[in-house]
């Protein structure tokens, strides 16, 4: 192994470091076994035949570029893991070796996310992924659970319908000991007309399905459960391959901000869906997109509600429009304009101009909300959502300029330091990074406490007071808990 770093930065640290989103890299002779013992003899084949058929396709490599342009395939993700550095491709592999380095990475407790299992929920056929998401929880139960004190592994829970995501959680969760999810951003489903009609189509034409507005399903079960069983709802999906995301030659094009993409839109559906209403005290965990669309999008659904509302609504109510003074106006100074046109009661210009007439039950798409005060976006967006940003991250420290951020909130960043990815090519330097924007005057110590360690540390005990006992960072989130 390399020698540790001599940077001298955890030494000006006084409190943890809690990673909420390290990842490790599924060997996959091991993974067979547990598809081959959940799924029999024959589920090895059905599940890569099944992961053929999702945005990670291998039809690229077998294409010519004309067959590429032809089909508008996608250009997939590769070289992920970084290997350059043998010891960090095996630490992405192997936990025991992981264990043994925390302390020369800096990290002193670690939620890891795999690889497989993010892309496990997609998988279009209902047998093949409710035995993948089972297999792969099986083997990071039996791989990933030997050293509690400083690592936990989430469980997959694949969301296609309640019933599938509420049987896996019972099972990852009730039989199985894990204390944390991650549940697929949204479920790509056929749109029915295509579907219907031109069914050939349907792989490409689909709507993506975020579980709160205009969802499919009721997912309120679903939470109500993650609720009962003290589980933060965690998402870490893909985008790429969404609409201006499609290039069939560069993986970057392809790649920059789809985290954000999936998540805001998963975020925009459980706020404007009301499950943020419906349950408080429930929090949502968004990774790897960091927080800059988190903060912009509140800013944005505050400036719709005011003017969108019910209330807000009525600037733009066609029945609010004085007809008679519209007439006198055009009569006075269309001139040309009004030439053939009938105004004697304002009747051609209102509706040319206003357009349809609309359903009063549902011009209120804030209704789920039940907003009275743009105070609510307190309670329903800045405590409930947290935001996993990288240590490298150069907007993580406006998560924390309240002055600058809407209702001067500082929003719930946490450390997501992806490492087992080739987003950070040397695990070593982690804490470095993390240190950057304190020695650049970004961060406060403050602010490096919250990202690194407090705003961590409230996200998983918030369900489960638990959370952390028997584990390194104990006696810290204890005191940290009983300050407040």
């Amino acid at each position: 192994m390399t020698e540790p770093r001599r940077s001298g930065v955890r030494e000006r640290i006084d409190h943890p470091i809690i990673d909420s989103d390290g990842h490790f890299v599924e060997y996959f002779p091991v993974v067979a076994e547990h598809l081959r013992n959940v799924g029999g003899s024959d589920m090895v084949e059905r599940f890569q035949a099944a992961w053929n058929r999702t945005h990670l396709s291998h039809d690229w490599y077998e294409q010519t570029p004309a067959e590429r342009r032809d089909a508008r395939t996608v250009r997939p993700a590769f070289w992920n893991v970084p290997t350059r550095n043998a010891d960090d491709f095996a630490t992405a592999l192997l936990p025991e070796l992981l264990y043994a380095r925390l302390d020369e990475i800096g990290l002193d407790f670690v939620v890891l996310y795999p690889g497989l299992g993010l892309i496990a929920p997609e998988l279009d056929e209902d047998e093949v992924r409710q035995a993948t998401c089972r297999a792969l929880n099986e083997m990071y139960a039996e791989c990933y659970m030997d050293h509690p004190d400083r690592m936990t592994p989430v469980a997959v829970i694949p969301m296609h319908t309640p019933e599938e995501a509420i049987a896996e959680l019972d099972h990852a969760v009730g039989a199985r000991g894990f204390k944390a999810v991650v549940m697929p951003s949204y479920i790509a489903r056929p749109i029915p007309k295509i579907e219907r009609e031109a069914p050939g189509a349907s792989r490409h034409a689909w709507w993506g399905d975020s579980y709160g507005l205009d969802s499919q399903h009721d997912y309120d079960p679903v939470w109500r459960r993650c609720q009962e069983l003290g589980v933060v709802p965690s998402f870490h999906s893909s985008a790429m391959g969404w609409h201006g995301r499609e290039s069939i030659s560069s993986y970057v094009h392809n790649h920059i901000g789809h985290f954000a993409a999936a998540q805001e839109a998963l975020c925009r559906s459980l706020l404007l869906g009301g499950v943020t209403r419906r349950f408080p005290g429930l929090p949502f965990l968004f990774l790897e997109g960091g927080v800059g669309w988190g903060r912009g999008l509140l800013a944005d659904a505050i400036s719709h509600w005011r003017k969108r509302s019910r209330r807000g609504l009525d600037a733009y109510d066609p029945a609010n429009l004085d007809r008679e003074r519209l007439a006198e106006l055009f009569r006075r100074y269309g001139g040309k304009m009004v030439r053939d046109v009938s105004i004697d009661d304002g009747g051609e210009v209102y509706e040319i101009v206003t357009g349809s007439d609309e359903d009063p039950e549902t011009v209120d798409e804030f209704r789920h909300c039940e907003i009275e005060g743009v105070e609510d976006f307190r309670k329903l967006y800045a405590e409930p959502f947290y935001f996993g940003c990288e240590a490298d991250d150069p907007v993580t420290a406006s998560a924390f300029e309240a002055k600058a951020n809407p209702l001067h909130v500082r929003l719930n960043a946490v450390l997501g330091s992806d490492i087992g990815h080739w987003d950070v090519p040397d695990m070593a330097r982690v804490l470095e990074e993390i240190w950057e924007p304190v020695a650049d005057g970004l961060l406060s110590m403050e602010d490096l406490r919250d990202f690194t360690f407090a705003n961590a540390a409230w996200l998983w005990t918030r369900l489960s007071p638990e959370f952390f006992r028997g584990t390194k960072v104990e006696k810290d989130v204890d005191r940290l808990l009983a300050s407040a």
